[in-house]
């Protein structure tokens, strides 16, 4: 018996969408948190230029500071980059080099400005704060999609293209395979989510998304299944789970201890059995599986745009609308 499909209808205010790139519109090239050597991003720089746009790399792109952890510079030069970028009048998208950590300290200096249009921001892990905190304060989408800095797992060429496509105007629509764990129905909302400990350290701040009615998307990388278990039972303590409208679960990789088929997986079977045990009591749809995260087929969401997720028996889809 075929199940029916109810689409749960969301009210946010419906969010911004960046002014669409031209050729020769500029790009800015930065690092918000993590150290990136020079050489690490000068393909994607020639990449960018050979789009037809122009990449304006800034100051502290390539810097290097060390307390507890390799920045790319203090607190104040990153937040000076980013801050200098988003005001800047000829930049129409920041594309970050890498996440790693450190976007956190730029939070309370974010400065919008008077900017009429604010620029589109690419990025994924760590960068998933600053997202988070765009959406939050100015309800603008973004891009969680693929640095410029290749991870050593490497990334899928058409991923970029899609990140253009995006930014010229053509939202990509995903239909991926359907997992066990998976839970069928359908819904419609605002796209929010990210790099599961990003979107766990913010819960209670003036930064953190809104969940209700909103479709979540969640992935991680290299937690032991505690911190996983933990941020999850953060979650629902937190009431996120009772008030979301769906979940889709990219990549987890390299989750657990042990090293193996397991560990290398870009979607740890183990993983997902742990975030379906944390769900399985709530009725919004599951979908498993989506490509995006720390993997190589790491094709971009747009943040704060609207969707619909439709979770079938057989397949999952994810349209914008």
């Amino acid at each position: 018996m075929k199940q029916k499909q109810q689409i749960l209808l969301d009210r946010p205010k419906k969010s911004l969408i960046p002014e669409y790139l031209e050729k020769e519109d500029t790009i800015a090239v930065l690092s918000p948190a993590g150290a990136v050597p020079e050489q690490d991003a000068q393909d994607a720089i020639r990449m960018i230029e050979d789009r037809g746009y122009r990449a304006f790399v800034m100051p502290h792109t390539f810097g290097s500071y060390s307390q507890g952890y390799a920045y790319s510079g203090t607190p104040e030069a990153r937040f000076t980059d980013f801050n200098n970028a988003l005001q800047d009048q000829e930049v129409k998208a920041i594309w970050t080099t890498r996440g790693g950590y450190g976007c956190m300290h730029l939070l309370p200096y974010l400065d919008f400005g008077k900017k009429k249009h604010i620029p589109w921001i690419i990025g994924y892990s760590d960068v998933t704060a600053l997202q988070s905190a765009l959406l939050r304060e100015k309800n603008v989408c973004s891009i969680h999609g693929q640095s410029l800095r290749k991870a050593s797992f490497g990334v899928n060429s058409d991923a970029y293209e899609a990140i253009f496509n995006v930014m010229e105007g053509e939202f990509p629509n995903f239909e991926f395979d359907a997992y066990a764990q998976n839970r069928q129905g359908a819904a419609r909302g605002q796209l929010i989510g990210g790099n599961l400990s990003l979107i766990y350290a913010l819960l209670g701040t003036d930064y953190s998304y809104k969940f209700k009615k909103r479709i979540l998307f969640i992935e991680e990388i290299g937690e032991k299944l505690y911190a996983l278990d933990r941020m999850l039972m953060a979650l629902k303590l937190a009431g996120v789970f009772n008030k979301i409208g769906g979940l889709i679960i990219g990549g987890m990789s390299q989750m657990g201890d042990v090293e193996g088929d397991e560990y290398d997986s870009p979607y740890s079977t183990t993983a997902y059995n742990l975030i379906f045990h944390h769900v399985k009591e709530f009725d919004f749809p599951v979908a498993f599986g989506f490509p995006n995260g720390h993997i190589y087929d790491n094709f971009p969401l747009v943040i704060g745009a609207e969707v619909v997720l439709q979770v079938s028996e057989n397949t999952s889809r994810m349209l914008y609308v």
